[in-house]
């Protein structure tokens, strides 16, 4: 598309949008003055839906009402709730609905896929990651190597851009895999770095991982509800997600886990075992069968029963997903959204600052990074005093995420202003 900075071309962009009236859909937080803010971070907490509010009131009520007959009688029975998300969840990250799992929190899913997927030996021990991951990753991967007796500086290999690069070349990890493939157990990448904003050609670097015998696993906390993920095509082995980024469920709501079926139909692949991931039809037969059954799907990595409260949320979400058509129509917007603001920070001097992002829309997704030259504090203060809901990350990198459900073509407009015109 030809973009113009013009503010009446943005109005008309938005006037053409067949994914406007769901903006509707949220809940807009306000400034100081009234006014809806411009509300560019749904990368690190997506709004909170209007429906969201109802889902869980339903199940406040039937518990008051029902209690323990809840789990059995609710309007939604507790003991199955999990099963509701499982295919809304499994059509956002292209798997079979088998596959797919919500249940915990991101870094305890990690946990229990490497639990199953990274055991080392002294041949193989490496975990390859990319620089920089998200801090909760490299803590997690740091402390399962060090469980099975081995040394991070040894063992954790990292991905790193070229000298005077910003992101990461494909050709680069196929390189280390080429070199170091047979030392490593593990590739743990994000689907979308959370710095960079860089989405990673995931098909490629898996078959390439896998032709050198390592396991794939992928968080896609930044990935999921951002851009299309085909997991099961991709022969992914594992991958998790937390879902009140994009999938706006709301802080701290339950996270999911994806595990390919080669992997989750295997009754002998050790895991870490509760009762939530055991054979549903012994499960409550207790203590007159504590052998462990695993369930021949992902449910099989749940080891408790379902959080009621932490799940509610995403239902009201997954039915907005679906209504907007899926990932499909979502990206497109998505595109022409990024597209736009990119087309924008272009008319500023370059001295000002360097969007570290990729250019190309297949190689990001809902998110620019900003390297700010000059003051970048002073900068993200002066546009929080205007109205502006974005991020920052040190030193000197603000993000900023307009998302397809609820941004709009003129918030892209006047945010592209305020940034440039201090």
């Amino acid at each position: 598309m030809n973009f113009s900075a013009d503010e009446a071309f943005a109005l008309q962009l938005d006037a053409e949008d067949p994914l406007r009236a769901f903006r509707d859909r949220f809940h807009i937080p306000s400034g100081s003055d009234g006014k809806p803010l411009i509300y560019l971070v749904g990368n690190s907490l997506g709004l909170m839906p209007k429906a969201t509010r109802g889902v869980v009131e339903q199940e406040l009520n039937d518990w008051a009402n029902l209690a323990v007959d809840g789990h059995l009688e609710s309007a939604t029975p507790w003991y199955s709730y999990h099963e509701t998300l499982r295919e809304p969840a499994a059509r956002l990250v292209g798997a079979l609905p088998h596959e797919v799992v919500c249940m915990n929190s991101l870094t305890v899913n990690l946990h229990l896929m490497m639990a199953s997927f990274y055991r080392p030996t002294n041949g193989r021990s490496k975990v390859l990651m990319e620089e920089p991951a998200f801090p909760s990753d490299t803590y997690a991967v740091k402390s399962q190597i060090v469980h099975h007796g081995f040394e991070p500086r040894d063992a954790l290999l990292l991905a790193r851009p070229r000298a005077g690069e910003l992101t990461i070349r494909t050709d680069e990890i196929e390189a280390l895999l080429e070199k170091s493939g047979e030392q490593i157990a593990l590739v743990l990448l994000a689907g979308v770095n959370f710095f960079t904003g860089q989405f990673f050609d995931l098909k490629r670097i898996t078959a390439a991982a896998q032709k050198r015998g390592c396991l794939v696993g992928i968080d896609l906390a930044h990935a999921v509800g951002n851009v299309p993920l085909r997991l099961h095509d991709w022969n992914v082995d594992f991958a998790v997600w937390c879902s009140y980024k994009y999938l706006n469920s709301g802080p701290g709501a339950v996270a999911g886990a994806f595990v390919h079926e080669r992997h989750a139909r295997n009754a002998n692949l050790p895991r870490l075992a509760g009762w939530w991931g055991n054979d549903p039809a012994t499960r409550f037969q207790m203590h007159l069968l504590p052998e462990f059954v695993p369930v021949p799907s992902a449910d099989s990595w749940a080891v408790s029963n379902p959080p009621i409260f932490s799940m509610a949320p995403l239902r009201s979400s997954f039915a907005i997903f679906d209504e907007a058509g899926g990932m499909e129509n979502l990206r497109a917007k998505s595109i022409q959204l990024t597209g736009y603001l990119q087309f924008l920070l272009d008319q500023a001097p370059s001295e000002m600052f360097t969007i570290i992002t990729p250019r190309e829309p297949n190689e990001r997704g809902s998110q620019l990074s900003i390297l700010v030259h000059d003051q970048p504090k002073e900068l993200f203060a002066r546009l929080e005093a205007a109205g502006v809901k974005c991020d920052f990350r040190e030193p000197n990198v603000i993000r900023a995420a307009p998302t397809a459900l609820y941004n709009s073509f003129h918030e892209v407009w006047r945010f592209a202003r305020l940034l440039t015109e201090h």
